[in-house]
């Protein structure tokens, strides 16, 4: 029987590596950051508002706890605020000592008295209110947090705006460089928006919460909305 032999040509063709052409090769490309920003006046401001009250026990601390808080949940509803702008962050229990030195250097521990903590966020979607809802609060008892800070309920359209500058951006930086690169720049291969930076940005802008004459002074500024993006250009 006579072996199988394959044909010259196949043969051939099978020993020479292939080689790549010049159409399979990637062309080459750029890819330039852009970064956009658009700023939009704050339409709620975000509250932390915490009572600490403190007794012999923690029974006697909780109970007094809850009072003075129910006291500044209803005073919240009597304000207008909305049941669902309403959230209880945290409620915390902790034992207080009262530390005693010794001759041998160590401390002697006292337990004093319990500590209870209940942390209350509150969404304000009138600007306008907020200086008289935190006079009001502590007022009633809160005693603790005060923490502020003032968003968008829906930055959708300012956000839009700050994706166009951020590409137009990208690519007036992409002319840049091939210009003095001597290249010319082609079409745009791929656009992808960096994640995590989308977060809104306190400016400092002439913008106060009109209140009582006896109300805190709010400064609600304006928020910055930036974006970044990554593009990706073909080089001709």
């Amino acid at each position: 029987m006579r072996p199988n032999i394959l044909p010259l040509t196949l043969a051939l063709a099978l020993a020479i590596p292939t080689v790549a052409s010049a159409a399979d090769q990637p062309p080459p490309r750029i890819i330039v950051v852009g970064e956009g920003q658009s700023t939009l006046a704050p339409d709620m401001a975000l509250l932390s508002l915490s009572v600490m009250r403190e007794a012999a026990t923690a029974r006697e601390a909780l109970t007094a706890n809850n009072d003075a808080m129910a006291a500044v949940i209803s005073a919240m509803k009597s304000a207008g605020i909305e049941e669902r702008d309403l959230q209880t962050a945290g409620v915390q229990i902790a034992p207080r000592y009262d530390y005693t030195p010794k001759q041998d250097g160590t401390q002697e521990a006292k337990l004093v008295a319990y500590q209870v903590t209940n942390t209350l966020s509150v969404r304000v979607r009138d600007i306008a209110k907020t200086g008289e809802i935190l006079d009001k609060a502590v007022g009633l008892g809160v005693n603790q947090g005060g923490g502020i800070s003032f968003t968008n309920d829906d930055p959708s359209k300012v956000m839009t705006e700050a994706r166009k500058k951020a590409v137009a951006d990208a690519v007036a930086k992409a002319k840049t460089l091939t210009e003095a690169a001597g290249v010319k720049l082609g079409r745009i291969l791929e656009i992808s928006e960096m994640p995590n930076f989308q977060q809104p940005r306190p400016m400092m802008q002439e913008y106060a919460a009109k209140a009582g004459a006896d109300a805190v002074p709010i400064q609600a500024g304006e928020n910055a909305y930036s974006v970044q993006v990554n593009v990706t250009f073909e080089l001709n």
